[in-house]
């Protein structure tokens, strides 16, 4: 991209140069409700493991730098906050970080990004969870951190409550005040799944036959976190991971507050952003770099993908008969947080040329339909952005943060013992 990078979200002299960096977001059949009716979509076949594993390996083809796995602690709801009832579309998941550790060793370059609720999962048990898919994928996990105040979810653990709203409650103060205080709770959770990782230096384990040595207890380490919702002593039982710390990511809307973009700036290695036009990712990409600056972060790589919902034919017309068609069938025309693309491979990486110049460092493309869409991705799409000299044509790292020019990081008691 020729866009200079501003001193906050300079990276790396390791990545790539020319690199518009590509990643895939999966969920169910695909984005669109009506998704699983379609003949590509393999409905009986999404609660099996060979359906995630050929996903993903067919986004690996496409040499994409990672993919990420939705879930979350209720059934998916067409509603904002609470479950809608509806039995016409795709209803329960797998759990993204087993699916991720599954698919693993089925694969050797692509990143492998579950997603996980900070607000009722303990920091603890992430924090082992993705150090462990960071040793069976050999250093290329990563985490998405999502936030809830659902109270069916809630519910689920019995330990706290939340009020009922809806999407157009978002402006009322005390709306507005959880929503900050969920955001700085998951800020919390990842400062304490970090200090956990870092927690083992790396040259903890001795494995010494001859001696019976099997680790240097004084290279593990309390980290003594306390946050307003969890304290958590530590150290982790898991030995720190092949990346050291797993890269983190989170998605983050425009808000009547600026708690999501304060989490990016704060804890994200990657944020995901949902610019309209270029002229908005400019927008964003300022607010985000802003909140990172304000959090002591200034020179830290924060890579920013833009989210975009697709739909892709060969045909335009085409595209958007399909979408039609889909918006037939689930009742209603489609609608996303996200800009929806319809059109071509070729339209498309225009497009992402285009916003790419606004200081986004990559993109994550939501699948309409994941058995159409993301061998559109993968085969038409990828190829279009290579002839134009901006996209990789064979993964040049074996780790997540060495596709994305990250270095490891070292562990912050080793540099302090």
């Amino acid at each position: 991209m020729s866009s200079s990078p501003s001193p906050s979200s300079a990276l790396p002299s390791s990545a790539p140069s020319s690199a518009l960096h590509l990643a895939v977001a999966l969920d169910g059949a695909g984005w669109h409700p009506a998704a699983w009716r379609e003949p590509a979509s393999r409905p009986r076949e999404l609660l099996t493991a060979q359906y995630w594993a050929d996903q993903i390996t067919e986004a690996e083809r496409g040499l994409l730098d990672f993919v990420t796995i939705e879930d979350a602690l209720g059934l998916q709801s067409s509603h904002f906050t609470e479950p809608d009832g509806r039995t016409d579309q795709v209803r329960g998941r797998l759990d993204a970080v087993l699916i991720a550790a599954r698919v693993a060793p089925l694969t050797s370059h692509i990143g492998l990004v579950p997603t996980v609720v900070a607000t009722h999962t303990e920091p603890f048990h992430i924090s082992k969870a993705i150090a462990t898919l960071d040793y069976v994928s050999t250093g290329r996990a990563g985490v998405r951190v999502q936030v809830s105040a659902r109270r069916n979810e809630a519910a689920h653990f019995g330990r706290r409550t939340f009020p009922a709203f809806g999407i157009e409650d978002l402006d009322d103060p005390a709306v507005r005040e959880l929503t900050v205080d969920l955001f700085d709770e998951a800020a919390d959770h990842v400062e304490a799944v970090r200090r956990l990782w870092d927690s083992w230096e790396d040259d903890a384990e001795i494995r010494d036959v001859a001696t019976g040595r099997f680790i240097d207890r004084d290279k593990l380490h309390y980290i003594d976190f306390e946050g307003k919702h969890f304290s958590v002593k530590g150290p982790s039982i898991t030995p720190r991971p092949p990346q050291g710390r797993p890269l983190v990511s989170a998605l983050a809307h425009e808000a009547a507050n600026d708690a999501p973009f304060r989490l990016l700036g704060r804890s994200a290695d990657i944020g995901y952003v949902t610019p309209r036009d270029a002229g908005h990712a400019r927008v964003v990409v300022t607010a985000v770099r802003a909140e990172q600056d304000a959090a002591g972060r200034t020179g830290e790589p924060l890579h920013l993908f833009g989210d975009l919902v697709v739909f892709l034919d060969d045909d335009p017309a085409a595209a958007t008969a399909r979408r039609e068609r889909l918006d037939a069938l689930a009742g209603h025309p489609y609608t996303s947080d996200a800009r929806v693309f319809t059109g071509t491979p070729a339209q498309l990486a225009e497009l992402l040329l285009e916003l790419g110049q606004a200081g986004l460092t990559g993109f994550r493309l939501r699948p309409a339909v994941i058995g159409h869409d993301l061998p559109a991705i993968t085969r038409g799409l990828v190829p279009e952005l290579q002839r134009r000299g901006a996209f990789r044509h064979a993964y040049e790292a074996d780790t997540l943060r060495g596709l994305l020019g990250l270095a490891r990081p070292a562990s912050r008691y080793a540099a302090t013992a």
